[in-house]
């Protein structure tokens, strides 16, 4: 739609819908912390549902307009290669967000985000089960893993809802109240309520005009739509993560920050059940071997943090914890191997 256009306009694009993106998002951060306090969902799962799907809402929209012009491989790129760009969000959360507190496995501080890591890596496993079947097996307009991948996702906020109130384990050690901790500017929830919706609004719209500006610009510098979904425009859709993640830390609700990316991560394959009917299309059995390498990878990034958050070490070098070093280290090797894969 927009490759006529000259390669500074549409960088011009991409970054205005970038920016949206970024101020949209420390709005959601702001609203959602509210609408939680208002209704009582708590942290873990107010990030699992309201704040990762609406963080997610440029994914969403990609995710559309990718199916309805049939560009599957940008698609499965973005969602795969999203899901371990936005893990690393924790990296950046713990190094900008926290300065000398402790690690931010430590401050987090909750067992209902261990129960989302694993989710994350369940819906992932599922994804790579399906690029391994035939694009034949359909029943009707529907492929069976991403409906697999969706009840898991409906299963594991259930889940999440009754430890919430049920969970057996109780959490000793817990860090000392921050004392330096902002209080989040008293709003009525109505209009709390109503900024979250605009804000949301404007995150779907932005990404929007980053995935058009960004195909575009893919095509004029030569860049394979697979890598520009898993890196360039992964990047770009994680703005909003890193924005309403440092927002979460500035206020002091860590275990909100972190469950934005647990949640969103364990919700963006649910998107190839959303591009499995636009398209009338199996998507995950046209993923390319980069695409199962990137879902591989995001198993791997969030395992780390699972062991970060169960040890819990406060231990800071260079103002990270170990975890998040782990984890910085493995997605930089990982992107490198990428560029060496075939096709």
């Amino acid at each position: 739609m927009l490759n006529g256009l000259p390669l500074l306009l549409l960088c011009g694009i991409f970054i205005l819908g970038a920016a949206a993106v970024w101020i949209a998002g420390i709005q959601l951060s702001n609203t959602t912390d509210i609408i939680d306090k208002q209704f009582g969902f708590g942290e873990a799962l107010g990030g699992l549902i309201f704040l990762a799907i609406a963080t997610n809402l440029p994914e969403i929209a990609i995710t559309v307009s990718a199916a309805l012009t049939k560009n599957i491989g940008l698609a499965t790129g973005n969602i795969l290669g999203g899901i371990a760009i936005q893990t690393v969000v924790l990296v950046l959360m713990d190094a900008f967000g926290l300065g000398k507190k402790g690690a931010l496995s430590f401050l987090s501080a909750s067992l209902g985000l261990v129960l989302e890591g694993i989710l994350v890596i369940a819906v992932l496993i599922l994804a790579i089960m399906g690029t391994q079947l035939p694009a034949s097996v359909m029943l009707g307009r529907l492929s069976p893993i991403p409906l697999m991948i969706a009840l898991c996702w409906m299963l594991g906020v259930w889940f999440l809802s009754k430890a919430k109130k049920d969970l057996p384990w109780q959490l000793k050690g817990q860090p000392a109240a921050d004392k330096d901790q902002k209080s989040v500017k008293k709003v009525n929830t109505g209009r709390a309520i109503l900024i979250f919706c605009l804000a949301s609004l404007i995150t779907f719209i932005a990404g929007a005009a980053l995935e058009l500006s960004g195909d575009a610009i893919a095509h004029q510098i030569g860049l394979s739509g697979v890598l520009f979904g898993a890196t360039i425009l992964a990047a770009a859709t994680a703005l909003p993560e890193i924005s309403t993640g440092l927002q979460s830390m500035r206020i002091g609700d860590y275990e909100l920050g972190v469950s934005d990316i647990f949640g969103g991560n364990a919700f963006l394959p649910v998107l190839f059940l959303l591009a499995n009917l636009i398209s009338g299309q199996a998507v995950l059995p046209q993923a390319q071997k980069s695409d199962v390498y990137l879902a591989a990878l995001g198993c791997l990034l969030t395992a780390v943090y699972l062991y970060g958050l169960i040890f819990r070490r406060s231990r800071q070098v260079f103002h990270l914890g170990i975890d998040s070093i782990v984890v910085l280290v493995l997605y930089l090797i990982g992107i490198v191997g990428l560029f060496f894969m075939p096709g």
